[in-house]
């Protein structure tokens, strides 16, 4: 599987989005859909994909799941050795400092390595990475 190539379009910059965002989407939240909507490349890392197939209840909620991003063309964004390095060197500089965990830190590395905007509600989880560029979601 080759990794994306994601290019600023007219109508504004590639985006990957955080869980969190697309959870609020699949429960109705018509802000959450509005976002995705107008974002003209989408994308998620492997991290979030597999953090939203944890949370279906069941064999149809997980072909939801891949439906919607099917449908809605995101590309899902696979894990690299660039990706695991940058991850990792995360968690040594702010993983005691201020909590972060593992799934953040390869979803801020997949994020920076691929020139993505991180789509979040949860930005504090990601403040500290200076080299990462956010977007704030509010529910």
């Amino acid at each position: 599987m080759s990794a994306p190539r994601f290019a600023v379009s007219a109508r504004g910059a590639p985006m990957l989005f955080d869980t969190d965002v697309l959870i609020w989407l699949f429960r109705g939240k018509a802000s959450a859909a509005r976002l995705v909507e107008a974002t003209p490349e989408r994308a998620i890392s492997v991290i979030t994909y597999m953090e939203l197939l944890q949370g279906a209840r069941s064999r149809q909620e997980t072909k939801t799941i891949k439906g919607f991003l099917s449908d809605f063309a995101f590309h899902i964004v696979p894990l690299s050795e660039n990706i695991g390095h940058r991850a990792s060197i995360y968690m040594e500089e702010y993983g005691l400092k201020v909590g972060l965990c593992p799934a953040d830190a390869l979803i801020a590395a997949t994020a920076v390595e691929h020139h993505l905007v991180l789509c979040t509600g949860n930005l504090k989880h990601y403040r500290p990475v200076k080299e990462l560029e956010t977007r704030a979601f509010r529910a």
